[in-house]
């Protein structure tokens, strides 16, 4: 029986001596042996792949190319955290699995023609009808090229593309991410390109408005380079399709590319199992009901049957398809409009067929008990940088996804370097991934794709506003603020080593504005303000803004009073009188926040 070969890595381009060390041998013997193959190469000479493997090879080992074994492990990665249908048909027989249509969602920034691009598609003019040509719900339809079929979704921007997917659902297989020719890429555009490749969704970029006299689709495609989207004719593996909508031009190469990003991504379902799927929108009508639209992603969904969808479950009494016709049987990758759900499911929700009635009420009151036991718990963050070892040990996270935003430009680059060097150097097993990088502050888009990715948000002098603070509350999302560089570094090593300790952090609870400023004998000067955010608290620090920057921190709340009384708390809405117990010098439109120091566990 032949011995196995020992594999040897082996780097796109090398030295001689690099490769001398790799297979351990002596590099003259290298250097012979490349002479008899024609290739007069000094020591500290550069190789590339191809001319390496074959020496590798004639000194009995075996060469693999380091980049396509990193491509492929990532690969699998992606696959471990694969889109919803591929999680629904993971027991099903290979056997019984057939190609079914794409699924497609469009997203981009808010005037680069999503919708315009959509109704050319679909031969129909919905834009003219809706405000300011913005989508104004998700819906979803059929189109047909060449003979088959592709579902559009009909989504109105990355935020709800993402919030369907907080909800543990993903309808989308393809992304295609518009870009005007004329603009060029813009903030948006990069936010959701982060959302869709935290989806390890496969995307396909259309440069609309190519019609325009400013359009300059090569400045696009140099842009979406600098972005990592490598355009085809650039060598990479981003298919890039001009397209005008106005003058239906590209169209077809549009529909093309997407049935060929299809075909390569297996999109598979077994049409003969029970169905389960994602629910796109639902609705009140005030003649039949609840009117629920479902997209099926695996299995037939029948008239009669019953099914869950998230907290509510019902029997399938009619459906209907995108014209409105009566239908009995929805199949894989097709939208139906569903009556007889007892109560309003949520767009992302996710629904499957159950045997019968008395399953699907069963089923749902055990999802409203747990539910109920986790509000008494109290909002748990999701990951946190000082479980993240912990984590890792008991094979509930694989790496450590970031989300990072920084004041300038001259920031961001050296920040994301060196986090990429501690993940290389990394020998523990937990890798970083750096879902976005972008300069601006934190926002609550941000927090909605930390809370679906289980990611961290780093802050490098810039704070989250008062939504995105709202909604990190609200959704359990570790929010990292940090002034200090080596400081970040520091903490992000020391959780990847599980040696971060818990740390204390302040909590804002509520911000006043001041609206007047009192001097009072034998008090002193006292804010009128209005609370504008949370609530103003007596036991309470607070600290002083002007003008974004802090003037005062670390005081204690000596005076808080409502109408002549004090109190000992004062909601958002309110008028209140607040004292600090080492600051006086208040002016007209000052932030007085209130904050709290917690453990942050």
């Amino acid at each position: 029986m032949a011995q196995e070969k020992q594999v040897i890595l082996v780097p796109d381009y090398l030295s001689v001596r690099d490769l001398a060390e790799l297979i351990g041998a002596n590099p003259i013997e290298v250097m012979k042996r490349l002479i008899a193959n024609g290739i007069m190469a000094a020591i500290n000479q550069q190789i590339d792949f191809d001319t390496a493997s074959i020496i590798i090879e004639e000194m009995g080992f075996e060469a693999q190319s380091a980049t396509a074994v990193a491509q492929k492990a990532e690969k699998e990665r992606r696959a471990a955290t694969a889109q919803t249908w591929r999680k629904m048909y993971r027991d099903e027989k290979p056997e019984s699995l057939q190609v079914r249509p794409p699924i497609v969602t469009i997203l981009g920034h808010v005037d680069h023609g999503k919708t315009t691009l959509l109704d050319t598609i679909r031969k129909a003019h919905v834009a003219e009808g809706e405000a300011g040509g913005i989508t104004q719900h998700i819906g979803a339809y059929r189109a047909q090229h060449n003979g088959r079929q592709i579902t559009f979704l009909d989504t109105p921007g990355h935020e709800a593309f993402t919030a369907m997917r907080a909800r543990g659902a993903q309808g989308a297989d393809i992304v295609i991410l518009v870009v005007a020719a004329d603009d060029g890429v813009m903030q948006t555009t990069r936010e959701a390109l982060a959302h869709a490749q935290a989806a390890n969704v496969p995307i396909i970029v259309a440069i609309t408005k190519t019609d325009k006299r400013n359009a300059n689709t090569d400045r696009v495609k140099q842009q979406l380079n600098d972005l990592g989207l490598v355009p085809d004719d650039y060598g990479g593996d981003t298919i890039v399709v001009p397209v005008s909508a106005q003058q239906n031009e590209g169209i077809d190469d549009l529909l093309e590319a997407i049935l060929l990003v299809s075909d390569e991504s297996e999109i598979v379902a077994n049409p003969k199992s029970t169905a389960k799927g994602v629910v796109l929108e639902s609705e009140m009508d005030k003649n039949r009901g609840v009117m629920t639209t479902l997209l099926v992603l695996n299995g037939s969904l029948n008239v009669g049957e019953d099914l869950v969808a998230n907290m509510t479950y019902g029997r399938v009494k009619a459906m209907y398809d995108e014209k409105g016709k009566p239908v009995r049987t929805a199949a894989p990758s097709q939208p139906v409009s569903v009556l007889g759900l007892h109560d309003l499911p949520q767009a992302g929700d996710s629904f499957e067929v159950v045997k019968n009635e008395k399953l699907a009420r069963s089923i749902v009151e055990g999802r409203e008990e747990e539910v109920s036991a986790l509000k008494q718990q109290g909002v748990r963050k999701s990951l946190t940088l000082e479980d993240l070892f912990s984590q890792f040990q008991a094979s509930e996270a694989k790496e450590l996804n970031l989300i990072i935003r920084v004041d300038v430009n001259g920031s961001l680059q050296p920040i994301v370097d060196e986090l990429n060097h501690i993940s290389e150097s990394n020998s523990d097993g937990i890798h970083i991934r750096i879902l976005s990088a972008e300069v601006g502050n934190i926002s609550e888009s941000d927090v909605m794709l930390a809370a679906t990715t289980k990611a961290i948000l780093i802050g490098f002098n810039v704070e989250p506003d008062s939504a995105a603070r709202r909604s990190a509350d609200t959704q359990g999302v570790d929010i990292r603020s940090y002034t200090i560089i080596y400081k970040l570094f520091e903490e992000i090593e020391l959780a990847l080593k599980g040696m971060l300790e818990p740390v204390y952090a302040d909590k804002t609870v509520g911000v006043a504005e001041v609206r007047q400023v009192f001097r009072i004998s034998k008090v002193g000067t006292i804010a009128g303000c209005m609370m504008r955010e949370g609530e103003g608290r007596r036991n309470a620090k607070a600290r002083v803004k002007r003008g974004g920057q802090i003037v005062a921190d670390n005081q204690g709340v000596s005076s808080l009073k409502r109408l002549q009384e004090d109190v000992r708390e004062v909601r958002q809405g309110f008028e209140c009188g607040i004292g600090l117990a080492n600051f006086e010098a208040f002016q007209v439109g000052d932030l007085i926040e209130f904050y709290v120091t917690e453990r942050v566990s």
